[in-house]
């Protein structure tokens, strides 16, 4: 039983590793070997390996539109978006997270990047119910919509080269209100492209990306994580499964009445652990990467080998 239990420990292992390889060398554009090595795709890998093996889609960094024609709904009606995200934004409502409890896109936060949530793998969120009826309802006839928000890239900023966690969905972005320039772009996989007003592009969000806006004038668009379509019915299971139990669990809130997923209710102690620490990592350079890789270390241990 204990040679069993040796050899199912080291199989684990060993696709982690292969998978974390995958990760690190799928595409054009990668990050130096020691970042990865504490990015979340790497321990995402598996998980994210299962997704693309079974993508009924190609895993190229931008796909066809026209794969997904339920999408056209939202181009159809752009100015009816774009009407409800404007009073949004002229109210306010799309901001920061002012309680550091948005762990997905913490980061971001100190570029001007600003959201505002309408779905988050379940039901809408009450104040988008409250706010957006109309982009909601359309929202509803497009089932594979796992999340939705609208997302404010101020004029000047610049978003770092990044991947997102979880392959299980694909990335679609409806310009509403942009500079309508070349200069305000994504690149995906080293690949740009500029957004427009009521124009729709649709991308792997697992690709290393990162987005600019080197224009004076800000850029709003809708965004959205539809769904991956799987090939066999056990994938789509599994696709379903993993969103709907974990996936959730980062859900956050654009106000206190919306509910809030586990992970960002325990990141808001994280986060401030995070920024005590933040003078190791300046004052002690060497110790704060021992520190940083021996945690991860242990967590590899613990996970596959222990």
């Amino acid at each position: 039983m204990f040679y069993s239990l040796s050899l199912t420990k080291l199989s684990t292992f060993v696709i982690f590793i292969m998978s974390a390889f995958v990760a690190h060398f799928r595409g054009k554009v990668k990050y130096k070997p020691i970042r990865q090595l504490t990015d979340h795709s790497t321990f995402m890998a598996p998980i994210n390996c299962f997704m693309y093996m079974f993508s009924k889609v190609p895993t190229t960094p931008y796909l066809d539109r026209g794969l997904f024609p339920d999408l056209e709904i939202f181009k159809d009606n752009w100015q009816i978006i774009r009407g409800e995200a404007l009073q949004l934004l002229e109210q306010g409502s799309i901001k920061a997270s002012e309680k550091h409890d948005d762990m997905g896109f913490n980061s971001f936060f100190r570029r001007g990047w600003k959201r505002f949530y309408l779905k988050w793998y379940n039901d809408p969120l009450p104040s988008a119910a409250a706010t957006c009826p109309k982009t909601l309802e359309l929202i509803a006839k497009v089932p594979s919509v796992n999340a939705a928000m609208f997302t404010f890239l101020p004029a000047g900023s610049r978003l770092g080269l990044h991947r997102d966690p979880y392959a299980g969905s694909v990335r679609y972005h409806l310009g509403l209100i942009t500079p309508n320039s070349d200069e305000c772009f994504i690149e995906v996989d080293g690949q740009r492209y500029a957004w427009r007003d009521g124009e729709d592009v649709l991308f792997d969000e697992t690709y290393l990306h990162q987005a600019e806006n080197q224009t004076n004038v800000d850029r709003l668009i809708f965004f959205c994580d539809v769904a991956r379509p799987m090939s066999n019915r056990l994938a789509t299971f599994m696709r379903w499964f993993f969103g709907r139990f974990f996936i959730t669990a980062a859900a956050a809130q654009n106000t206190d009445k919306d509910p809030i997923g586990v992970l960002n209710q325990i990141f808001k102690y994280i986060f401030v652990f995070h920024t005590a620490t933040r003078g190791v990592k300046l004052n002690y350079p060497l110790l704060h990467k021992i520190l940083k890789f021996g945690f991860f270390g242990s967590l590899v241990y613990l996970i596959f080998i222990w």
